[in-house]
């Protein structure tokens, strides 16, 4: 194993941002970025050992940074304080009504305006044995967004000669508030350039989803995937499941799929798989939270150009973010999100690489 560390340009703050890669035995890496702790490159083998980018992203940090247009789709990026949408971006917690930033067609999406996707981590490479290490961490103050508390977070990727990415989120407050960390890499196994993603096939352990209304805020119904486009639980073609977006109210709601499903079982258990037949890699998620948003891309739209060169378009990737269920803070019968004041935030991902 090896780091290395270059430069990734400026931020428009004139500050710079690096980039580390972590690189295993075989030649298979990872890039990350200390800007937002984004997943920059992805290099893993295909079936017939050639090493290709499984991520979505550009090659620069002044694309992600463009004030202009702030990496809208997140891609690859640390997501906080609360992955994905809280409705209206209002909840009450312990008797006060809270008013979060209303960031996304009138919802809070990600963490606000200026969430831990757009902020500049302190970095710290760790050299191991079968496995490298880099650990990112923030301090969140006190009312930034109009969170409770001040977060101290840690965020730890590690890449090892098996070709597993493990992500570690850890977070303290010092007062109660809500954590819901993730993060929003955007995988297409075929390779960042091929186009898109319906020819590939996910499966996903869970017997119910988090049904949502048209603006995509839960209704509260956790609902059987049986004889549903969402039963994924014996692997489904993208395609056929895409097929199935005009008579599904859901799928119609999500412009495809983005759902969050309520993962069988508890603790650390495989959660998802992903099988991609032309270069026969497979990624079989890991993860101890609860939910997994399953998002097919449905509304990527990119302001600069990806890696290879080409503007990437609708359903070119699928993220598969683990986390706690979107708005959670207005639906008691969800697991509940808060973090209190002195307790650890503490789960990790892992996302498994091999071949068919």
């Amino acid at each position: 194993m090896s780091i290395s560390v270059r430069s990734f340009g400026h931020l428009p703050t004139g500050e710079e941002a690096m980039l580390y890669t972590l690189t295993n035995a075989s030649g298979a890496s990872v890039s990350i970025t200390n800007y937002g702790g984004i997943i920059v490159k992805l290099l893993v083998p295909a079936k017939d050992g050639t090493l290709g980018d499984v991520l979505l992203g550009y090659d620069c940090v002044e694309k992600y940074a463009d004030p202009a247009a702030p990496n809208p789709g997140y891609f690859g990026a640390l997501i906080g304080r609360y992955g994905n949408r809280i409705h209206e971006g209002r909840f009450t917690f312990h008797g006060k009504e809270i008013q979060l930033a209303r960031n996304s067609n009138g919802q809070h999406l990600h963490g606000g305006d200026v969430g831990f996707d757009r902020k500049l981590w302190a970095a710290e490479p760790i050299e191991g044995s079968g496995e490298d290490s880099l650990a990112l961490r923030y301090t969140s103050a006190d009312g930034e967004e109009n969170y409770p508390g001040e977060l101290k977070v840690v965020v730890t990727y590690t890449f090892t000669d098996a070709n597993k990415l493990e992500l570690h989120y850890e977070a303290v407050s010092n007062k109660d508030t809500i954590c819901n960390l993730t993060n929003h890499a955007y995988f297409d196994l075929e390779g960042e350039e091929n186009g898109d993603v319906t020819g590939q096939t996910v499966t996903i352990h869970a017997d119910r989803f988090t049904v949502v209304d048209k603006d995509s805020i839960p209704t509260g119904e956790l609902r059987d995937v049986t004889g549903t486009p969402f039963d994924l639980r014996a692997g489904k073609l993208l395609s056929v499941g895409f097929a199935c977006q005009a008579g599904d109210e859901q799928m119609t709601f999500g412009q495809g799929y983005d759902h969050n499903f309520v993962v069988n079982g508890k603790g650390m258990r495989e959660a998802a798989v992903v099988c991609a037949p032309v270069s026969g890699r497979v990624m079989t998620v890991f993860t101890d939270q609860p939910g997994i948003q399953l998002y097919t891309g449905n509304m990527i739209d990119c302001a600069h150009p990806g890696k290879s060169g080409r503007m990437y378009q609708k359903r070119d990737a699928l993220c598969l973010e683990t986390q706690d269920f979107p708005d959670a803070p207005n639906h008691p019968n969800f697991p509940s999100c808060e973090l209190k004041a002195g307790e650890k935030y503490d789960f990790t991902t892992v996302y498994a690489f091999s071949t068919l």
